[in-house]
């Protein structure tokens, strides 16, 4: 009779805190600051070329939210430094001073000095400002900071819960939700949480997307979650309706495994995100050449989308977080060794040695498609977080041993 041999051995988890914990505190923020950081008209520029040479001087409201909320939340979780609390305050006095119309929405798009140039119809800004503004609030006791949170957050709401506030993209033939809501109002109700005396309202905001996305956007038939579905989950048997972004339904997965940790390892709740995972993981590993691929057919017909078999970075470093998590909270081996293949292969190919940081953008085989570091989509966000989480699950590994 043979033992099984664990993936993660202590050995590894020192290592894998080294590559996390130490990438974030050694190159990843170093790529970003100084050099983002706006002195002459607040906020923060991220759109540059690999070597951190800028490229264009245009802000993504979303960006600074981002990045906000990273600054604060490095400062309530990982070592109180003044100089992340002062950069984080330099972020939210841009927002304050730039982010916001004058019907309480935020713009997405503006330029260096603040004037808006574009204002989207999603709510996506408005979460990540709200959150940015609740870590803030959290880490400087900034009682200001709290209500701005909690009213835009309440403004969100209005929004999703008012017909007709929010213009339609289409019409009426064919109403459509898409499960990027469901899954930004979990996180979002999930920072907003930490920073409120009464976490009541965010707890129902979680419970309610949680929900729906079992109930509307999973399909066992399918094996799969889609990303776009009738107002009552129904399913289209149409381009929009049969695709799946794998990377986007496992940080969905992911999310509510951390939502099951927090409820003292709810198990109904790991169940659920490990069910997720198993799913996509299985659409979107790339069997030949390795990598979360974008876009698939839940049918296996073509995508409409060109770059449909691109690796971006950002759901590798949803994958990366979720099978590691997953991997704690089931201690089922398939998951670590599902960290490893994601982990190896992504730390294999999209850091840069020489300037450090990431490349985002690499075709199917691994070829490099662009040498951005940053633009209005990429930022110091989804990989300073995926290394900051991995971080401090590995250290809660270490400390359960």
């Amino acid at each position: 009779m043979t033992t099984q041999t664990t993936i993660m051995t202590p050995e590894r988890i020192e290592s894998l805190i080294t590559t996390y914990g130490g990438g974030l505190l050694q190159d990843t923020l170093p790529f970003w600051i100084p050099r983002c950081i706006d002195e002459t008209y607040g906020g923060f520029v991220f759109a540059c070329d690999r070597d951190g040479s800028l490229l264009d001087t245009d802000k993504g409201m979303w960006q600074q939210g981002r990045f906000t909320w990273l600054l604060a939340t490095l400062y309530n979780q990982v070592e109180p430094r003044e100089e992340w609390l002062a950069l984080a305050k330099h972020g939210i006095d841009f927002l304050r001073r730039y982010g916001f119309d004058s019907d309480g929405r935020m713009f997405f798009h503006v330029t260096r000095e603040g004037r808006p140039i574009r204002k989207r119809r999603y709510i996506f800004t408005e979460t990540f400002g709200a959150a940015a503004l609740a870590a803030y609030a959290q880490a400087s006791g900034d009682a200001q900071a709290l209500q701005e949170a909690t009213e835009l957050f309440d403004l969100i709401v209005r929004y999703l819960t008012t017909p007709g506030l929010i213009p339609p993209k289409f019409t009426d033939v064919r109403p459509g939700k898409a499960l990027a809501i469901s899954m930004i109002m979990i996180v979002t109700s999930q920072i907003l949480r930490e920073a409120v005396p009464d976490p009541t309202l965010y707890n129902e905001w979680i419970d309610r997307s949680i929900a729906e996305i079992e109930r509307d956007f999973m399909k066992p038939e399918f094996r799969a979650v889609l990303e776009t579905v009738g107002p009552n989950g129904e399913f289209y048997d149409h381009f929009d309706g049969r695709m799946m972004n794998p990377g986007h339904a496992i940080e969905a997965a992911w999310f509510i495994m951390q939502e099951a940790k927090h409820r003292g390892n709810d198990p109904s709740l790991i169940d659920l995100g490990a069910t997720i995972l198993d799913w996509m993981w299985e659409w979107g590993w790339d069997k030949e050449y390795g990598g979360i691929i974008y876009f698939r057919d839940v049918m296996g017909k073509p995508v409409q989308e060109y770059w449909h078999d691109m690796k971006f970075w950002w759901p590798q470093n949803e994958a990366i977080i979720a099978t590691l998590m997953a991997y704690q909270l089931t201690g089922d081996e398939k998951y670590a060794r599902w960290h490893q293949m994601i982990h190896d292969w992504t730390y294999n190919l999209m850091p840069d040695p020489e300037y450090g940081e990431w490349f985002g953008y690499f075709h199917r085989d691994g070829r490099l498609s662009s040498t951005l570091k940053g633009n209005l989509w990429k930022g110091p966000f989804h990989m300073p977080r995926m290394q900051l989480v991995c971080w401090q699950i590995l250290e809660e590994m270490k400390a359960a041993r």
